[in-house]
């Protein structure tokens, strides 16, 4: 079976398609195409309440091109998923109903809670179930923190708080307060026995940077050590030495401090970076929703 997953973020907006390949009896979900457009719908958001007309038309365009590639992929299922910033624009769900009308391209605005869910069904695979883990997915406009123990999540809770919202500045130090309290009270039982998980784009970034390679762990000080080192580092040459997208380059300072001031608060000395998203999530919900549950890993 083939499914697409589009995530509609703050920063970036992508569409992934994916192939069902069974290997030794396990179900694998192999990329097949994958597309990164960066629109930044959230600097528009963050700033004045809404997507201004020239995003809104660039935004129609790139949702009318991913539906021609869905179908030209002849996809089983597939399901677009908005966050942060479309559902705090004031003109939100009056596009995704253009989208709808005109594109024939259904999307969903999800609240923090059901993105946090389906993040959380991608990672659950590279956990070890007898160990405590707060998960941290930190988006352009908001940070999802998790409690999993054995398996199953404890305590899950979004944050306006993000990569791109910092960078302009409309990250209150009344939500840093609130998440750093929410943090403390919910990992103090747990102490220096909590790992955090991260997920996104730019934590994915620095565990590379940080010359890790998959399945490692990344401890808090060569977080440190590799934010430092891209700190002192100007845009252009983020762009040109480390090759990094020109809008990754500016957020992922930002979204650094949020993944270190959380592990902080939690006393959390390494970090697991399985590089799965939302995205990830969506494949798993669409396969589950189109079959019967069984084990899924994704390549």
């Amino acid at each position: 079976m083939k499914f697409a997953a589009i995530d509609i973020g703050s920063n970036a907006i992508r569409l992934q398609v994916t192939t069902t390949i069974r290997t030794k009896g396990e179900l694998n979900f192999k990329k097949i195409e994958y597309v990164r457009f960066p629109l930044r719908l959230g600097q528009d958001v963050f700033n004045t309440g809404a997507i201004s007309t020239q995003k809104k038309v660039k935004f129609k365009k790139l949702m009318k091109a991913f539906k021609i590639l869905i179908d030209l992929y002849e996809v089983d299922d597939y399901m677009a998923c908005a966050t942060s910033a479309m559902r705090e624009a004031k003109n939100g769900l009056e596009i995704v109903k253009e989208v709808e009308e005109e594109i024939k391209l259904k999307i969903k605005i999800i609240d923090g809670a059901t993105e946090a869910l389906l993040i959380n069904n991608a990672i659950n695979t590279f956990l070890d179930r007898k160990k405590n883990y707060l998960h941290i997915d930190v988006g352009g406009g908001s940070t999802e923190l998790t409690i999993i123990k054995g398996g199953e999540k404890l305590s899950s809770k979004s944050f306006k708080v993000g990569s791109v919202r910092r960078l302009e500045h409309h990250d209150s130090p009344v939500m840093w307060n609130n998440m750093k309290k929410w943090t403390i009270e919910q990992c103090s039982k747990y102490n220096a026995s909590i790992t955090a998980v991260g997920t996104g784009g730019n934590i994915n970034k620095l565990f590379e940077l940080a010359l890790k390679q998959k399945g490692e762990r990344m401890t808090l000080i060569q977080l440190k050590d590799v934010q430092g080192f891209v700190r002192k580092m100007s845009i252009e040459d983020r762009i040109n030495e480390l090759q990094l997208n020109p809008d990754r380059a500016d957020v992922i300072i930002p979204a650094s401090e949020i993944y270190i001031a959380v592990m902080e608060w939690a006393h959390a000395k390494s970090i697991i970076v399985p590089e799965v998203g939302l995205k990830d999530g969506i494949m798993q919900h669409l396969y589950l929703r189109n079959t019967e549950k069984e084990k899924i890993k994704f390549s």
